[in-house]
């Protein structure tokens, strides 16, 4: 099944689950870059990106190139803020709903604190499915390595068949 990994990361996390992930499963990478990129350090960045997540903004990104077509499942991910996904996966999935449709799509969050399943509940519902296919939840995966992260991301990818 080809498979493409769609996601934003400010501080590494996610991108780090993305690329072991990739690994594992050999699906392609789409990381998302806003124009206007988050603040990665002190009181604006937990201010302004969690206001952003809150309200629902939907911020310009750095132009990309995929043709959904070309791929049966999406695999999201993205860090926690506020309880919710990141506002660049929100851009990415007006901008494509239409092409993500009939495709299976699974996805996975990275958080420092709690709001993980929360979050993921709320990406299907803007996504309009009623499931994952997969889903996971890893805490700082960059930040706090450990081989419990590790067998976090292998079982996530073995659920997917990799």
């Amino acid at each position: 099944m080809k498979t493409l990994i769609v996601y934003y990361s400010l501080e590494g996390n996610t991108d780090y689950a993305a690329k072991k992930i990739a690994e594992r499963t050999g699906a392609k990478m789409l990381r998302l870059i806003p124009q206007n990129a988050y603040q990665e350090k002190g009181f604006g960045k937990f201010f302004r990106g969690g206001k952003s997540a809150i309200m629902g903004d939907v911020p310009a990104l750095e132009t990309y190139d995929v043709d959904l077509a070309d791929y049966d499942r999406i695999i999201f991910g993205f860090p926690v803020w506020a309880g919710n996904f990141t506002p660049p996966l929100r851009t990415f999935i007006i901008d494509q709903r239409e092409a993500l449709k009939g495709k299976n799509i699974s996805a996975f969050a990275c958080q420092g604190g709690a709001g993980g399943e929360k979050a993921l509940a709320k990406l299907a519902r803007f996504l309009r499915i009623k499931a994952f296919e997969e889903t996971a939840i890893f805490i700082e995966p960059k930040a706090r390595r450990s081989s419990e992260t590790e067998e976090a991301i292998a079982s996530f990818c073995g659920r997917l068949g990799a």
